[in-house]
């Protein structure tokens, strides 16, 4: 790996260590290609269910839950006639802990979101307003082109994608990224000297005058 002046934002870690470094990491990076396949189709799938069967989450997940209750029950009370055992389920219970953690934890992120809020709209911090006004914005855009589960599937590609696609890469993008940024500064500097410095020298002068 290059220096991190020949990389993008300077970066010193790998991609691999800034996506975390554990299981998402490899997953996202393709290094555990049965999984990340395995997630692919069956997104696809799922993608394929709700938007050409016509079925909706709802009707979906009711569906799947019928049909296992009643091949339990029938396998249980088969079981019962035959002699045979019972179905091997596991024990189906909440210890009190568990739900007082999972509660002190719901209770800890809504407080936090309350506090963020009303900081917003009593003007308090008013760079988070502007960039969660703009992350709505975006979402509402997008939204108004497709619809949520499309959204998500197209999403999950892409995260499952790019960052493994950079990865492969990434000499060649650092490489033209930063001569992209340097032009691009370069044509900012010409564009200040000839235009917006000369704007800002008349607009000096006519204040003078006036």
């Amino acid at each position: 790996m290059g220096s991190s002046s020949d990389r993008l934002f300077k970066r010193q870690r790998t991609i691999h260590e800034i996506l975390g470094g554990g299981l998402a990491a490899d997953v996202i990076l393709w290094r555990r290609k049965n999984v990340t396949v395995g997630i692919l189709l069956v997104t696809l799938a799922a993608w394929v269910v709700f938007e050409r069967s016509g079925y909706t989450l709802l009707s979906l997940v009711s569906s799947v839950l019928l049909l296992l209750i009643a091949i339990l029950f029938i396998w249980a009370k088969a079981a019962a006639i035959l002699n045979r055992p019972a179905p091997p389920l596991p024990e189906l219970h909440l210890s009190e802990e568990m739900v007082n953690e999972v509660a002190a934890l719901i209770r800890t992120r809504v407080n936090d979101f309350l506090s963020v809020s009303q900081d917003m709209a009593l003007g308090k911090n008013s760079r988070l307003f502007f960039r969660v006004a703009l992350y709505l914005w975006l979402i509402s855009f997008v939204g108004g082109l497709t619809d949520f589960l499309t959204l998500g599937y197209t999403s999950l590609v892409i995260v499952l994608t790019l960052p493994a696609l950079y990865e492969r890469y990434e000499d060649h993008i650092d490489k033209y990224a930063i001569l992209g940024y340097r032009k691009l500064r370069q044509l900012y500097v010409k564009i200040d000297e000839e235009f917006v410095s000369k704007v800002r020298k008349w607009i000096l002068e006519k204040q003078k005058l006036s």
